[in-house]
């Protein structure tokens, strides 16, 4: 395996040119069933791989879908999909990708959604992903484009309520300078990942993010409630957990992200206070406004029922975590897996810095945690290797990483 010791390429020229809206113009939104065929045919009949982009309304509403789909290639342009419009019943799109290569950027975030509408790549290249593995340390599209390309994009719309209709036109124009560039950002890193010898460990990672599974649910996910820090005893903690389940059926329903029917300091406060009636309730901050009032029975009962709950039946005062313990939380535990994980991250930093990589795309940093709280009996590299490919490494990764780390973990533990 080569290994690479070229820094990124450094772009030259002039100042970045201001990039405020596509060649072409913004092409009307696809929102009938004629028009998808029509596009579809139009996708179809180009080349070249397609850039892939969706915009969502997280912040608005519960579900993570797509409200909008853009893509572009070369010899059709850019299309614009509604899918709310089209039912998501996206078929002759479908058809007419199935085979190509997609170019997104942090394709993860849009794999899902995108999944839900049964558009899944056949092969994928991500440039974020690129720009990371490339050494680049700032690995945004506007950043890329500009540092590569010479061009600055027009942003300002990426948090907007992407559910509203009709979408404003400078929310379509921003959606679709998000794919106006990609495929010619794709060639490039392409390019400068080639010349730094790791083109091959980025098509093993594109290919790992492409058939990667869906994230599993989190486990007891309540516990993710900002100001939980606040709570003091597993009655409290009770509380928050039946409000938060209360909340989550409620925006699940509607359809509004969570934090939209009664934010996390609301769900605290109450927890905390434990007002005994509707008055009580009312009195905290938030629970006044008119919407809280209309709902304070709803609330209320929840603080009820987290009341009534028999001790049996209260949380854990922490969460029980499946795996090692917190990694600050080691010395006390098991200093010498304190002492091995210090020693593989000394040498995994090594291995990093040598090959222009951030430590975390590596190696999963859950991975070496896991790895180094019980490791194999047989320290050897081969061992090791092992280990690593069953914990979801990459071959790449393991060809850096499984000698260093199986010295790491054989080291004697220095004691003061």
């Amino acid at each position: 395996m080569d290994v690479p010791s070229d820094e990124p390429t450094e772009p030259t020229g002039a100042d970045p040119v201001p990039l405020t809206e596509p060649a072409d113009g913004v092409p009307p939104v696809v929102a009938d069933a004629q028009a998808l065929r029509r596009a579809a045919d139009a996708l179809a009949g180009a080349t070249g791989p397609v850039a892939v982009d969706t915009e969502r309304a997280s912040g608005y509403r519960y579900s993570q879908r797509a409200y909008l789909v853009q893509l572009r290639r070369a010899g059709a342009g850019t299309v614009l999909v509604d899918p709310i419009a089209l039912g998501g019943r996206l078929d002759p799109l479908v058809a007419a990708l199935d085979g190509t290569e997609w170019v997104l950027h942090a394709a993860s975030q849009d794999l899902p959604c995108l999944a839900e509408l049964d558009l899944r790549p056949s092969a994928l290249f991500d440039t974020e992903l690129a720009g990371r593995l490339a050494g680049f340390e700032r690995v945004a599209l506007g950043t890329l484009v500009e540092r590569l390309l010479g061009y600055r994009l027009e942003k300002g719309h990426g948090a907007a309520d992407w559910s509203r209709r009709p979408l404003p036109e400078d929310w379509l124009n921003y959606a679709a300078l998000d794919v106006e560039l990609l495929v010619e950002l794709r060639d490039v890193l392409e390019d400068e990942l080639d010349k730094q010898g790791k083109l091959g460990w980025a098509r093993e990672e594109f290919e790992a993010a492409r058939t990667a599974p869906l994230p599993r649910p989190r486990a007891e996910p309540w516990r993710r409630t900002s100001g939980i820090h606040r709570i003091r005893s597993p009655r409290q903690l009770a509380a928050v957990r039946s409000l938060w389940e209360t909340r989550d059926a409620l925006a699940r329903e509607r359809d509004i992200a969570p934090g939209r029917v009664l934010p996390d300091s609301a769900l605290v406060e109450a927890a905390v206070r434990n007002p005994p009636d509707e008055a009580g309730l009312l009195a905290l901050p938030v629970f006044r406004g008119r919407a809280q009032r209309r709902m304070v029975a709803v609330w209320l009962g929840a603080l009820h029922r987290a009341a009534a709950l028999p001790r049996t039946e209260l949380p854990e005062s922490s969460q029980q975590h499946e795996g090692p313990p917190p990694a600050n939380r080691w010395s006390d535990k098991d200093p010498a897996a304190a002492a091995r994980l210090a020693a593989a991250r000394t040498a995994l930093t090594a291995v990093a810095e040598a090959n222009t990589l951030p430590v975390e795309n590596l190696l999963l940093p859950d991975l070496v945690r896991r790895t180094c709280w019980q490791p194999p009996e047989d320290l050897s590299t081969g061992a090791v290797a092992s280990v690593l490919r069953e914990g979801g490494a990459r071959e790449w990764q393991i060809g850096l990483t499984a000698e260093p780390l199986a010295a790491a973990l054989s080291a004697p533990r220095t004691t003061s």
